[in-house]
């Protein structure tokens, strides 16, 4: 946490930022350790630009920060209007009254936002989304290993889910089931999203929601789906035939999994997000399916289950060894269904490493 924190300091200074200002959420949990609800109640850390680092808070939120010398709390009651004095006693002890204080424009609620104005009327607050963002971008060891870990659980899990499958369910059901899985396979209980259950029709929409449709012989069926460990997601998909499916439908299932390995083999430091999204693009492109990909190709994983980098066209970030993000091509063709296939990778000085291995190609089920 120092050296995140250190890192942070020089990043202020070179944005010229005298402070920032989090409320609950994954950066503030990437630079303390520390998790708070977002609630009714407002918390917001403050980390100055000279080593400086305070937090306001509820006085029933005294045990998280007990022992922690260099996090200087300041408390308040019950009462609501004894809040905004917690404000602006730790502006003033920071002496950030005329500053610039920088915000994740993602994350800040308006409740927020007006405390702080009020207790710092002269100051300013731009986004800092961009400091944060190459703050976390690139994953040390630990942070690989959790995301690893919740990989692992995942890919049990679904197995798992997967051997009480039968024709006739729900896509509710079966979402259930994936559910109760991860949770027994021991991801956190805060999962980095709700599973996606889709067959069918469904399985034309990127983002279905599942509901009480029956899985039918003749679906292709998508899961999308993902775990927690310490913190850190998991994010995978892989596309299902429920007994026969007809051919253009398996097509397609074997496209996405071409695409998904030429996005796979693209990544590599020194190249950019945007030849990742190129190379699997190319292959849906090239097999008369390109109107039919109508997504960007990956996004950033990690406390975040959407962060840097992007992997769309044209986006001119530079991979560097340590980044990680998802390769998850897709095609959906509209009142018929739709085939994924997604794995997490992290960028290493040889190319790129799949954290994820379960088999990709058109899998029965019946």
């Amino acid at each position: 946490m120092n050296a995140r924190y250190r890192r942070l300091q020089v990043a202020l200074q070179r944005a010229r930022l005298q402070a920032i200002a989090l409320n609950p959420g994954p950066s503030l949990t990437y630079l303390t350790g520390l998790h708070f609800h977002l609630m009714e109640r407002p918390v917001v850390a403050f980390f100055t630009a000279e080593g400086q680092q305070a937090v306001v808070l509820p006085r029933l939120e005294a045990p998280k920060v007990a022992g922690r010398d260099a996090l200087q709390p300041f408390f308040y009651g019950d009462d609501p209007s004894q809040w905004q004095a917690a404000f602006r006693e730790a502006i003033a002890a920071l002496g950030l009254e005329r500053a610039r204080i920088g915000v994740e424009p993602t994350r800040l609620r308006v409740l927020e936002l007006r405390y702080l104005e009020a207790a710092a009327p002269h100051a300013v607050f731009p986004s800092a989304e961009e400091v944060l963002a190459d703050l976390r971008v690139v994953k040390d060891a630990d942070e690989l290993a959790a995301m690893q870990r919740a990989v692992d659980i995942a890919q049990r899990a679904l197995e798992a889910a997967l051997a009480g499958f039968r024709a006739g369910m729900t896509e509710r059901e079966l979402a259930a089931e994936v559910v109760v899985q991860l949770l027994r396979h021991g991801s956190e209980p805060d999962l980095p999203f709700q599973p996606i259950v889709a067959a069918g029709p469904n399985a034309a929409n990127p983002h279905a929601v599942p509901t009480e449709r029956p899985i039918q012989r003749g679906d292709l069926l998508i899961i999308d789906w993902g775990a927690t460990w310490e913190g850190y997601f998991s994010d995978l998909t892989r596309t299902f035939a429920v007994g026969e499916v007809d051919e253009e439908l398996a097509r397609i299932a074997a496209v996405a999994a071409q695409a998904n390995a030429a996005g796979r083999a693209a990544a590599r430091a020194g190249i950019s997000a945007g030849e990742v999204d190129a190379a699997a693009r190319s292959v849906i492109a090239a097999a008369g399916y390109g109107a039919y990909f109508t997504h960007r190709t990956g996004h950033g994983l990690g406390l975040d289950v959407h962060e840097r980098p992007f992997i769309f066209g044209g986006n001119d970030e530079i991979l560097r060894p340590g980044m990680t993000f998802t390769v998850e091509p897709g095609i959906y063709l509209p009142g018929r269904g739709g085939a994924r296939v997604e794995d997490d990778v992290v960028i290493t000085a040889e190319g790129a490493r799949s954290l994820s291995d379960l088999p990709r190609a058109l899998r029965r089920l019946e």
